[in-house]
């Protein structure tokens, strides 16, 4: 086993990887870019090295910057990690050349699976079943292709994960526009714009093998049903899949085995299958769609259900030993689920949120795999997962009410989050009946994300938090004797604004006005109840008191009524709705544009953002440039009425 390992990643996945390497006895070397000086993997680590400012081209794909730590620090090895440089070839090769090793797949078979039309080609010569499709070198004539292949189709960067450079295109006028917007964001994210097509599935599962191998022989641990996803990204997953039968269960094991085996792969790697979902798991029923030479995020539920800690087997095999575990010594011990928790602004469409945590609890019996805390930023520069939460149970039913109650008591308070819209998932009838495809999130998209009705008992213990009176020391200071006993308190809830009116009933008693309800609030032996139901955790930052009801219920204090609700923003001044790179402006000034029509792409957080014409207008001035750094706020474009500018 090494002495010492540089983990070349950051944030959930660094404090992941040094986890186990540290239970192992084995020193932990992590690099950092200034915008994470403060962060978890940073002092988690056995020493920390800076590398470099924060963006990430400038410090964690600084592949010689990362191996001259190494060398420095002593480390035998690099764990990459998964994403950054987990899949870069050329990493890899530097860090053997610097007399090091990776902790991962040889470069040869990274280089099989980098690219998704070669892939396919080798795993038909290895007997693997692949999704009929277009996946040739040339670029020309792609729109007769698809129409040879038939509607729907997908188109895919060659170089792709992670949804990005993927469209759907349903009908053939959709195409030339899907292809170059697709190519576009391949392009900004992988330095190639080469796609293929391939058929869409029309009630497709995403069901993915983890494999294992030693560059002699693999092994498969089981499958993992991924088809919870959002624009391609997986929200929940789950091993193992269900409804999966053990013939149809052999014979994917099978293939992934003999796909992981034909590039001699060693360590771990995932193969994903597209699977049809219309008529139950058929062994015929399934093709191949890519491998990810790396560990992947959803790891923990193969470890949850299998007792191994892939990381250890990663460590171990890439010190030289062979494979830990023959085929038949692997076997499936009940159910698990992991559930992605994001800063994010769900009701915004989902755009990637930042901010600081102001407080960050999770409950007991369930894994949580993170690497933010408490008091930490989420930075616009790096992906904004808070922690992936994962529960185990004996069956499908007992793990998945585990999930329910686990993402019910998580506690996030200081950023909007996905905390809401994971637990009216997780509570979904359908996929508590095991009846997931990857288009149910798009089909009840609506009911998933519905604002929660008014809390007035939340609303009602913010109050009273507020005033002072939760820990009893309020009712000298918030009541006298020579006042009403009543006080008056303003708090927002988002742009809704509620004028409470308290009541002292006497010390551990207060009455809580809210139009024409009352909420009575009573402290006992036990703790508060408000009409007769215990109260929930709650924090305090500055203004805003976060009551942990219904995922969360955050309410700033209007201290002074007088105070401006803020000035109105003006709906002809399209911003920047975060932090990114202005990819493309689709207009120019004197443009007549109608609502919906697309003014300019914006990326951010790894995605593609289209900006959209709020209303029918003309374009007055255009106040950015393609290739532009802004901040969230920046005015990009400005309409005018058509009569304004005809004036």
């Amino acid at each position: 086993m090494f002495d010492t390992i540089l983990i070349a990643n950051r944030g959930e996945i660094a404090c992941r990887v040094m986890k186990t390497a540290q239970s192992l006895g084995v020193r932990c070397v992590a690099v950092y870019s200034e915008a994470d000086a403060g962060a978890a993997h940073v002092a988690m680590a056995d020493v920390a090295r800076c590398i470099g400012p924060a963006a990430v081209a400038e410090s964690y794909l600084k592949g010689d910057r990362i191996i001259e730590v190494a060398l420095a620090e002593g480390a035998q090895a690099i764990h990459p990690g998964y994403g950054f440089l987990s899949e870069n070839p050329e990493f890899v090769d530097a860090v053997e050349a610097a007399g090091l090793t990776f902790i991962g797949p040889s470069a040869k078979a990274i280089r099989a699976m980098g690219l998704k039309d070669a892939a396919k080609a080798l795993m038909q010569e290895a007997g693997v079943p692949v999704v009929p499709g277009y996946h040739g070198a040339s670029q020309e004539g792609l729109a007769e292709r698809a129409e040879e292949i038939g509607y729907p189709v997908l188109i895919k960067a060659v170089a792709g994960g992670g949804g990005k450079g993927m469209r759907l295109v349903e009908q053939p006028g959709e195409f030339d526009r899907a292809l170059e917007s697709a190519r576009a964001e391949a392009r900004t994210a992988f330095g190639n714009d080469a796609v293929l097509i391939e058929k869409f599935v029309t009630q497709p599962r995403h069901i993915e093998v983890q494999v294992f191998g030693d560059g002699d022989r693999a092994v498969h641990l089981f499958e993992r049903d991924c088809s919870l996803q959002r624009r391609h990204q997986k929200v929940i997953e789950e091993a193992p899949a269900p409804g999966m039968t053990e013939e149809m269960r052999s014979a994917m094991g099978q293939a992934a085995v003999r796909a992981a085996e034909a590039i001699g792969y060693k360590g771990a790697g995932t193969v994903e299958f597209i699977v049809d979902g219309s008529d139950g798991l058929r062994p015929d029923g399934f093709w191949f769609m890519e491998m990810n030479t790396r560990l992947q995020v959803e790891h923990p539920v193969t470890e949850m259900i299998t007792g191994v800690d892939l990381v250890e087997w990663q460590l171990r095999v890439a010190a030289g030993e062979s494979l830990p575990a023959q085929q038949e010594d692997l076997t499936i011990n009940g159910h698990a689920f992991e559930a992605r928790l994001y800063a994010e602004d769900v009701p915004a469409g989902f755009l990637p949120a930042t901010g600081r945590l102001t407080h960050l609890a999770f409950p007991e019996g369930a894994r949580a795999d993170t690497g933010v805390r408490g008091g930490d930023e989420i930075s616009p520069w790096y992906d904004p997962m808070i922690a992936k939460l994962i529960t185990h149970g004996p069956t499908r039913e007992i793990a998945l009410k585990r999930l329910r109650q686990a993402l019910a008591r998580t506690e996030v308070a200081g950023s909007v989050t996905n905390l809401a819209f994971l637990g009216a998932l997780a509570a979904h009838e359908g996929f508590g009946r095991g009846e997931v495809d990857t288009g149910l999130i798009g089909r009840e998209i609506k009911a998933l994300t519905a604002v929660p009705e008014e809390n007035a008992a939340a609303l009602a213990q913010a109050a009273l938090v507020e005033a002072g009176l939760w820990e009893g020391d309020g009712w000298a200071t918030g009541f006298t004797l020579w006042q009403p006993l009543a006080r008056i308190l303003v708090l927002d809830e988002g742009e809704t604004r509620h004028v409470l009116r308290l009541m002292s009933r006497g010390p551990g008693a207060c009455d809580v006005e809210i139009g024409d309800q009352v909420i009575e609030a009573r402290r006992g032996p036990g703790g508060w109840t408000l009409d007769g139901k215990a109260a929930w955790p709650f924090a305090v930052a500055g203004d805003v008191v976060t009551v942990f009801a219904d995922y969360g219920r955050a309410y700033r204090v209007i201290r002074a009524l007088d105070r401006a609700a803020g000035a109105a923003s003006d709906a002809s001044v399209i911003e920047a709705p975060m932090p990114g790179l202005v990819q493309k402006v689709d207009v120019t000034g004197g443009q007549e544009v109608q609502a919906g029509d697309r003014l300019a792409v914006l990326e951010a957080m790894k995605m593609e953002h289209a900006l959209t014409a709020p209303r029918d207008g003309v374009v007055a001035e255009v106040l950015v440039t393609a290739g532009a750094q802004v901040e969230a706020g920046a005015a990009l474009i400005r309409l005018a009425d058509a009569e304004d500018d005809a004036a």
